[in-house]
């Protein structure tokens, strides 16, 4: 046995005292649906709902182990402790701040949603202060370290740490005893900074040599993937925050180098308006709420090439359930625009009596309006209506739009339009 495979176990051993393993869960609907057998590693159901537990108790096991009965031990039980997240890590450091009863702050972007805010402040009580900096994690993450230089505190990363890294590796050791000598055909992680991939990759390489390794990255943080292409770890000049607890726009550095012979071909985007739709429908058929780093390794399902993964076990990771209800409406509209059935519009119509009902009548049967904003503007024989249509089928779009043509009604399709979009949702 490597030295790595026994940490791991000893971490693993110091976790139980938290919590017991997580499921893995076969699910039929999608091992239907993809000709598989598709296990949902449900990380989502941890204490904090999400993995980042593993790593944060595994860094504070391992540091009072090392101060314990030294000079440094005084040191560490007074000493204040930081870290920085977009959430799940601070809800998994917080937790971990009320177990062993040390002081904690919490460094996260203002973007966060306020349902991780409010849980991190309850896991961790009176222990913890909350700081929201910036709108990105990578602009919190840069004020935590500042923070710890001026304070003199501990810093607990989210990712790029070899106890951290380590403690998430105990997923891939309760996968392969939960799978009871089964293969491990093909196994699908997100990926934001990097930790979990790292450990596990790592872990199950002698566990499981023969196991075929997907990662995941949301469409608008691409951070592992640039930077495996380019042979060394790249900062992107923008990140998309939406899929918030993988949206990192520079991966770890322990973790770049434990993933870099990797091809990056091997690294999958999801759309995000696509993710929302897995959501929805793991929601809707399913009754599982991901929060959207949760559902990414589930939503690169239909990316996959149909005959590698055809009656093999596949298990994908569902990494969190953290999940803000207040944001659902913002999942459903995406969701609807990624299956084409929602489309907005800019009209230009004459400014006469009677000239909405014309336009009314050339609406089929399955088509819904679901906004409507005009103004008239006096001294114009044309004016300009924003309208959002939903329909029951996207073919209906194409109908519609020939006879805005055949009825010389000038329009402009701004459904993807990302600027008006999120100005409309």
């Amino acid at each position: 046995m490597t030295a790595f495979k026994g940490s791991v176990q000893k971490a693993r051993q110091n976790i139980s005292t938290v919590f017991s393993e997580t499921p893995l869960q076969h699910n039929r609907f999608l091992s239907d649906k993809y000709d598989c057998n598709v296990y949902l590693k449900r990380e989502d159901l941890t204490p904090v709902r999400s993995y980042k537990i593993r790593g944060a108790f595994n860094f504070f096991s391992k540091a009072l182990e090392k101060g314990h009965g030294t000079a440094k031990d005084q040191q560490f039980a007074e000493q204040q402790f930081v870290c920085a997240s977009a959430g799940n890590h601070a809800q998994g450091f917080a937790y971990t701040c009320n177990h062993f009863k040390k002081r904690g702050t919490v460094f996260m972007p203002t973007t966060t949603p306020q349902q991780k805010i409010h849980k991190t402040r309850a896991f961790g009580g009176a222990y913890i202060d909350v700081k929201l900096v910036g709108d990105i994690f990578d602009e919190a993450y840069e004020a935590a370290h500042r923070f710890t230089d001026e304070e003199g505190a501990f810093m607990v990363p989210p990712f790029d740490h070899p106890d951290i890294i380590e403690g998430q590796a105990t997923i891939g050791l309760e996968i392969m005893n939960q799978l009871g000598g089964e293969p491990l055909d093909t196994l699908i992680m997100p990926t934001g900074g990097g930790g979990l991939a790292a450990g596990v990759t790592r872990y199950l390489k002698e566990a499981s040599p023969a196991t075929d390794f997907w990662f995941v990255e949301p469409e608008g943080a691409p951070s592992l993937k640039e930077s495996l292409a380019a042979g060394e770890r790249i900062k992107l000049d923008s990140v998309d925050n939406f899929v918030d607890g993988a949206a990192v726009a520079l991966i770890g550095e322990h973790n770049f180098e434990a993933l870099k012979d990797f091809p990056a071909d091997r690294v999958l985007l999801a759309p995000e308006d696509r993710l929302c739709a897995t959501m929805i429908t793991m929601l809707n058929i399913e009754g599982v709420v991901l929060e959207p780093a949760g559902a990414l390794t589930i939503d690169i399902l239909q990316s996959l090439d149909p005959e590698s993964i055809r009656g093999k076990n596949v298990v994908c990771v569902t990494s969190g359930g953290n999940f803000d209800f207040e944001r659902l409406p913002e999942v459903k509209e995406r969701a609807l625009r990624h299956a084409g059935l929602k489309k907005y519009f800019i009209l230009r119509m004459p400014q006469r009596p009677g000239a909405l009902k014309d336009f009314l009548f050339l609406l089929g049967d399955e088509d819904d309006i679901s906004r409507f904003e005009y103004l008239k503007k006096s001294a114009r024989n044309f004016g300009s209506i924003l309208i959002g249509i939903e329909t029951k089928n996207p073919k209906n779009f194409d109908t519609l739009m020939e006879k805005f043509h055949e009825n010389g009604i000038k329009f402009q399709d701004i459904t993807n339009n990302e600027i008006l979009a999120n100005f409309l949702i």
